[in-house]
């Protein structure tokens, strides 16, 4: 299936590694050449000669996604070296897990300002080229947690909340520019990170979805790309969950 995306640049945070890198491969599949941003640079390096081996462009640009000034940097190289920008996926994120009476200011302040924060200053920076292009597609990866809240996680949650925030009224603001902004909502997905958690976190996961399975990298990837496609072009504003059936 085509998804119109051959010669598409797209810029991915958080790419280093995970659904990320993933997100970062499937692009490359379709035709993308990428921009890969992390504070991981042997591991944004890895992926784009990963990529770069299967015959498309690869930058990788170390950027702290809290920083406004590294956000638009990362931004104009891309376009000073891949001749374009696209497409932007909002994938950095990190959790600091503790219950709400025990979760210090730093915990608080380090997860909001990487997982919302850091979206708003890449989509702060990435708009202007989208506009005056008049195409553009807008993917942030938050959470079922963003929808349904979960103990021990408030400060993930209330981060992955405000991105859906961010992007629905981003979806608003830039539809009458050709610009889509969606969201995708995992649930568990089976990572390196998750294959760490005790069993007993896994076992609850599963015990909570539909299907017999989780979801995995590229199961997100391909939502991603698919909301990033041409058949996606009338879809906005929308939270799409790849969950294996979680929060239903």
């Amino acid at each position: 299936m085509d998804m119109g995306l051959e010669g598409k640049v797209a810029l991915v945070t958080g790419a280093a590694r995970g659904i990320g890198a993933e997100i970062a491969r499937a692009f490359a599949l379709e035709g993308c050449d990428l921009c890969l941003v992390d504070l991981d640079e042997e591991g944004i390096e890895r992926v784009a000669g990963e990529i770069r081996a299967e015959g498309r462009s690869a930058l990788a640009v170390r950027c702290d996604v809290r920083n406004v000034e590294e956000a638009t940097r990362a931004v104009e190289q891309a376009v000073e070296q891949l001749g374009e920008l696209h497409v932007l996926v909002c994938n950095a994120g990190i959790t600091s897990d503790a219950v709400v009476w025990k979760m210090s200011e730093r915990a608080w302040d380090d997860v909001v300002d990487v997982n919302l924060k850091g979206c708003f200053t890449m989509v702060r920076a990435a708009v202007p080229r989208l506009r005056e292009r008049r195409w553009g597609r807008i993917v942030a990866v938050a959470s079922i947690n963003g929808l349904r809240g979960k103990a021990g996680q408030a400060n993930y949650a209330a981060s992955k909340a405000g991105l859906i925030g961010l992007i629905k009224s981003s979806a608003r603001e830039l539809g009458g520019f050709g610009v889509t902004a969606n969201v995708v909502a995992p649930g568990m997905v089976m990572t390196e990170m998750t294959r760490r958690l005790p069993e007993s976190f896994v076992t609850r996961a599963l015990d909570d979805a539909a299907l017999d399975r989780l979801a995995s990298p590229r199961d997100v990837a391909d939502a991603v790309v698919f909301l990033c496609s041409e058949r996606a072009r009338s879809v906005t504003g929308e939270v799409l969950r790849v969950d294996s059936g979680q929060y239903i």
